[in-house]
Parts: structure tokens; C-alpha cells; sequence
């Protein structure tokens, strides 16, 4: 039989320890199970039937609190509404919410700064305007389609990432169990206008000329770190952020390695790059202008810009951006090299095969990639030649 009580007290909540269930006014009940534990329930027909509703465990939720809940369920009820709906939409976050929960709990794992910045800026400026107060379960393909297609044929890349962010957001809440479907997924695809899709590549020159571009900024009247930095990224075949933040303690001229940290390649993992007989000069010469540990800073000694040798390139009239060596160093060393796709690919810091093959290739070939980039030193100080062969490895 159930234990009742007209009205509970504080003191009775707190003492309680017999198993059962323990009645107060609108309904509500304080429920004690064999453990020991005690939560509030309140009983209340809601639009001609009975429900019981969790108002959550004691003492997190206190007697107070418990009736006032249970006041205003009663209430609401008498009125012909339903309390779950309520309460439903109160724990439903808004598409901005949910955003920022999401930022929150993948930015930790984001290499760059910038891609907070990127995503908070690129949401505020397409989509928090016109779905950002809306409950993430509201939301359908035709609000993440007023998002789009304003900038859809003028901004696609932009586009496209809102759209993917936006995607991101609601799987998350699917994740939560706030809805069921992703609004930006494939409905919305097929819907959005087809145009012509154009892949753009990283503009790159052919290896032949690359030679003429290092005289070319040899010759400028550049800070002499910002060519030693340019020099050094096409000799090492590396990315620009990588080679802007390269520090001095990263660097070994004895073995002739650089070890870049995890927390700089794109893959997350440390990455060791053989440095040629010309890169360890490029190194040396950057002594020079050393201030701090930064291996080519500024003129300020501050982080070169991503900027920089961008504007360098551009200013010379090089048809090409920084990145695009690295696309250069692979053709040459698929054109001009007898190196194995696992060794050009190692030496660009790519990860070659699946999760498998992977786990059983632990190597990263390093001495054979020493070979290969000392080829590629050797080749960009000359005219172009004849295939190179590179020595074989027991």
C-alpha cells in the first residue's frame, strides 16, 4: 500500500529512507526505490488521460521546486495544454545554440585557430539570420535553402561550407535526439540549381621551370627570410604553415632532419622531413637574422603571415601559389624519378593506404626519402635532365 501524506516537508524529503510512494498536493509524489534513491513524479490527466510525468530526482530538485513544477503542470493541464509538449520545447536548442555547442566541442581538435573563426563568421553572416532563433527540430531543407541560395551562383565555395556547417549542426542534434533527418543532406542537393562544376586546383608550375622561379626570387629585393622561407618550402616539399612556423629546436643540421610537430601537419601525426645539402644551407644562411626561435621570422620577429609568400610570388609574377610546389614535387617525382608512390607520397607527409595497410606499413621510409629530396635539390640546381634514378634500399 502506498504511504500517503497530505502535504511533505523538507525534513520527511530528507529522512526518508522506506521504499515507496509518498503523495503531496497537485499530484505530485516523492518516489523511493529499494536503493535508496528518491525522485519527484506527478500524476495529472492531460486531455482525458492519466500520465505520470518525472519532475527529476531529490535533492537536485527540491520540495519547492517540485511543486511549483507540479502547480504549473496542473495548471497548464486544467487549460487543455500538455506539459510534455512545454517542456519539449524548452530542452530543444536553437539552431544558434546548437552551434555554438558544436564549435565548442570539436574546437579543441582543430589545428588552426582560424576555423573557429571561420565557422562562427561564415553562420553569422548566411545562416543565423534567417534560421538562427529557430528550434533545431524546426528547421526544414526549405529554411537551409533561404540560407543558400543568395550566395549560391556568386560565393559557391562559401556556399558550400555554410551548407556543410549547417550539416554538421544537425547531425549533431540527430546525435542529441532533437530530430530525425538532416535538412541539408541529400534532398537539399538535389533541389539546389545545377551549374557547371569546376574543380580549381592549387595554381602549380611544371618542374622545369621551378629552377628559374628560386633565381627569380634569389635575385628580388625581398626580406632575405621571406626568400630563404620560399626556397626552403619548395626544397622540402612541405606546406606553407608548416615552414612559416618551423622553430630552430625543430631542426638537426648534424642528421640533416627537421621533425615537424603533430600539431602542425594535417595529419596530426609528426612528420620527419631529410633536408638536402641545399636545405641545410638554406638553414645556415637563416642564422644570419636570427632574434628568436622562429627559424624565418618577420622583420619584427613575429610568425611570417600566410600572406607572405603568396605576395611575394604574385609581385615576381610567378603563375603559381606556394601550395602548388608540392603538386609540382609529385609530377617530377612521378616524371623524372623511379621513386614508388609510397616514397613521393611519404615525402609529402600523405598517408598512403587504408586504416589495414597502415597499421602494418609503420615505417616512414625516411632514408629512401632522403635520397629522393636530395635528387630534387640536385635537379632544381640544374637544367632539366634525364630520368633519375634513385639508389636501391637493402
Amino acid at each position: 500500500m502506498p504511504r500517503q501524506a497530505t502535504r511533505l516537508n523538507m525534513h520527511f524529503a530528507r529522512k526518508v529512507t522506506l521504499p515507496g510512494k509518498y503523495y503531496d498536493e497537485n499530484g505530485l509524489i516523492l518516489l523511493v526505490k529499494e536503493t535508496g534513491a528518491k525522485s519527484w513524479v506527478q500524476r495529472l490527466t492531460i486531455r482525458g488521460r492519466r500520465r505520470d510525468l518525472g519532475l527529476g530526482p531529490y535533492p537536485l530538485v527540491t520540495l519547492g521546486e517540485a511543486r511549483q513544477a507540479a502547480y504549473d503542470n496542473r495548471k497548464l493541464a486544467l487549460a487543455g495544454g500538455d506539459p510534455r509538449e512545454l517542456r519539449a520545447k524548452r530542452l530543444i536548442p536553437t539552431f544558434q545554440e546548437a552551434a555554438a555547442a558544436v564549435i565548442e566541442m570539436h574546437s579543441p581538435n582543430w589545428r588552426n585557430a582560424k576555423s573557429v573563426t571561420s565557422w562562427e563568421s561564415t553562420l553569422k553572416s548566411y545562416a543565423y539570420p534567417k534560421i538562427g532563433s529557430m528550434p533545431v527540430d524546426a528547421i526544414e531543407p526549405g529554411d537551409v535553402m533561404r540560407c543558400l541560395l543568395p550566395i549560391w551562383n556568386t560565393k559557391r565555395e562559401t556556399a558550400r561550407k555554410v551548407r556543410q556547417r549547417i550539416g554538421t549542426v544537425m547531425k549533431w542534434a540527430i546525435a542529441e535526439g532533437h530530430r530525425k533527418d538532416n535538412p541539408a543532406g541529400d534532398a537539399i542537393g538535389a533541389a539546389l540549381p545545377k551549374v557547371g562544376h569546376k574543380t580549381t586546383h592549387q595554381r602549380a608550375m611544371v618542374h622545369g621551370e621551378v629552377a628559374g622561379a628560386l633565381q627569380k626570387v634569389r635575385k628580388c629585393n625581398a626580406l632575405s627570410s621571406t626568400k630563404l622561407a620560399f626556397e626552403f618550402l619548395v626544397l622540402t616539399a612541405c606546406r606553407s604553415r608548416e615552414v612559416r612556423e618551423a622553430t630552430w629546436t625543430e631542426v638537426d643540421l648534424e642528421t640533416g632532419v627537421w621533425t615537424v610537430p603533430g600539431d602542425r601537419t594535417k595529419t596530426g601525426t609528426e612528420h620527419r622531413v631529410p633536408l638536402s645539402d641545399r636545405a641545410r644551407e638554406v638553414v645556415s644562411e637563416a642564422r644570419a637574422f636570427k632574434e628568436n626561435d622562429l627559424l624565418f621570422p618577420t622583420a619584427t620577429g613575429r610568425t611570417m603571415s600566410d600572406s607572405t609568400l603568396s605576395k611575394l610570388l604574385r609581385e615576381l609574377g610567378i603563375g603559381a601559389v606556394p601550395h602548388g610546389f608540392r603538386s609540382t614535387f609529385r609530377d617530377w617525382c612521378g616524371e623524372m624519378t623511379n621513386a614508388p608512390r609510397e616514397v613521393a607520397e611519404a615525402a609529402l607527409g600523405h598517408k598512403v593506404g587504408n586504416v589495414v595497410e597502415q597499421a602494418y606499413a609503420r615505417s616512414d621510409l625516411f632514408e629512401k626519402r632522403r635520397a629522393l629530396m636530395e635528387s630534387w635539390a640536385r635537379y632544381l640546381d640544374n637544367a632539366p635532365g634525364d630520368v633519375i634514378e634513385l639508389p636501391r634500399m637493402a
